[in-house]
């Protein structure tokens, strides 16, 4: 008997699946696995941002997407509306952002394979803006252990005729623990370099970093992250915490 409990208890800490399809681990960094064929589900982000200083603001902004499961090895997803409510000095209100597609193919898996990966594309379109976005997502689990790193490239116009251009390349890496079946918790940092009108005379250079938890039971999860700048960028939140809560449908 004491062999058996012994061999469960390995089982549980070191199985492939302790990390649950579907839920996030992390807010600011995609995980590799995608969703299961046929699968369908609903998320919803809130991230609040703070910026101190001259331009002292608070933002609160919300996404709704739909995350659709065409294959085991490819996910689509469908932001029905990002928009936000902002307060400065000058104006507050509500306000909507865009819509965006999403597509992620998994190439190897994290637990099986010597690493995880996934290239991962996005557009969106809405008042007045025009983003592109890929990625390169790689992952690795080790039992518990959750480890993951992003490499993101963004072109972004805006204005009345899209005239003005801005490139953006970040780095974003994370671990997390689960310290049980429901319960994860881990560390998340977020590297910018911004590139207005595709140019780096600037030298714009962000870094965030701050704890995250993940919570599931059931059908539904809910994950939150908390990064703080560790740079010194006038117009970036010098806080923002991000909430996203999943329900399977």
């Amino acid at each position: 008997m004491k062999k058996l409990r012994l061999a469960c208890i390995l089982i549980l800490a070191f199985s492939p699946s302790i990390s649950f399809g579907g839920v996030r681990h992390f807010t600011f960094l995609y995980e590799a696995p995608t969703s299961a064929r046929g699968s369908l589900e609903l998320e919803n982000w809130v991230t609040w941002k703070q910026i101190t200083g001259p331009d002292r603001s608070g933002e609160v902004d919300f996404r709704h997407e739909l995350e659709y499961g065409v294959t085991d090895k490819f996910q689509v997803s469908v932001y029905l509306a990002d928009w936000f409510y902002e307060s400065n000095k000058e104006h507050s209100g509500f306000a909507y952002s865009d819509s965006a597609i999403e597509l992620i193919y998994n190439l190897t898996n994290p637990v099986d394979d010597p690493i995880g990966l996934s290239i991962y594309g996005e557009i969106k379109a809405g008042d007045r803006l025009v983003e592109l976005e890929s990625k390169v997502i790689a992952q690795k689990n080790l039992g518990p252990l959750i480890l993951a790193y992003n490499a993101t490239i963004e072109a972004v116009w805006e204005g009345k005729e899209l005239e003005n251009r801005e490139g953006e390349f970040s780095q974003a890496v994370g671990a997390s623990y689960e310290i049980s079946p429901r319960i994860s918790a881990g560390i998340e940092l977020l590297h910018e370099f911004v590139f207005p009108k595709w140019r780096d005379e600037e030298k714009i250079r962000n870094l965030f970093v701050g704890p995250n938890v993940s919570y599931r039971r059931g059908n539904w999860f809910v994950t939150v992250t908390a990064l703080a700048q560790a740079t010194d960028t006038d117009d970036e939140p010098n806080l923002q915490v991000r909430t996203i809560f999943g329900i399977g449908l």
